[in-house]
């Protein structure tokens, strides 16, 4: 197998280790070369090109999609009246606070009453039109504004309460790793269990996917998560996500 050939490989999960194990014939020197040159990739994908899809993307997104978004705004207005979107702040890129928006499918004033954060199986808050755009994931159309803003991106960590599951500056320094990217519409956690996932280890993901961000994994979240839309996967909290005794 050629250097060449080597160089050519985009698997997201590659690193210089992998390079060492897998083609032992390399010198340490084209080893590091093969890692910096994959790194580099990475880099440009993240720092570039993934910013200028995301906008291609969200816009083509929010004029394709206008005719149902219309259609679920006015479903939420008729079941429960004004307002529509339900405006809630996010920590974003860096730890930036950004508005995010989403259908309102909750009663008006939700957060402060019953559970406040978490929303279970049967939870009265849920409106009737709520109920069906979370089965269906419609309440998160509004976030292509977001992507559109630069707040958020298609592919990237969910991005978390201002206070849930910890405040900013209570994250220690490789839980902020996920920070170092922007939020995603849907992500690398999403696909491993979604709501399911106590946050420890959905923050253990996030930061996977930080270090092994790439087109390639984009596509695959992408895919997987369009099946898991279809077939309703861990779509619901089992209680509470955070686990004390993991601190």
């Amino acid at each position: 197998m050629t250097l060449e050939y080597v160089l050519r490989c985009v698997s997201p999960d590659l690193c210089v280790d992998h390079d060492r194990r897998r083609w032992p014939h390399l010198s340490e020197e084209r080893s590091r070369l093969v890692g910096t040159v994959l790194s580099s990739k990475r880099t440009i994908y993240s720092s570039y090109v993934k910013r200028g899809l995301d906008f291609i993307i969200a816009a083509l997104a929010l004029i394709v999609l206008s005719p149902l978004m219309l259609l679920c705004a006015l479903a939420v207005l008729l079941d429960s009246g004004s307002p529509v979107l339900f405006k809630q702040d996010r920590l974003g890129l860096k730890g930036k606070v950004f508005p995010m928006y989403k259908f309102r499918s909750m009663v008006r004033n939700a957060e402060h009453t019953g559970s406040g954060v978490y929303s279970e199986e049967g939870d009265e808050r849920v409106t009737r039109v709520g109920r069906i755009l979370r089965a269906l994931s419609l309440d998160e159309l509004p976030q292509f504004f977001n992507i559109l803003k630069g707040d958020m991106s298609l592919i990237g960590p969910r991005p978390p309460l201002t206070y849930h599951p910890w405040n900013y500056d209570q994250y220690t320094k490789e839980q902020l790793h996920m920070f170092d990217v922007r939020p995603g519409l849907t992500g690398w956690a999403q696909i491993n269990g979604r709501k399911a996932v106590e946050w420890h280890k959905r923050i253990e993901l996030n930061n996977w996917y930080v270090d092994h961000v790439s087109f390639l994994l984009d596509c695959k979240i992408f895919c997987i998560t369009v099946f898991k839309v279809l077939s309703h996967a861990d779509n619901v909290n089992n209680g509470s996500t955070v686990d004390s005794d993991s601190d």
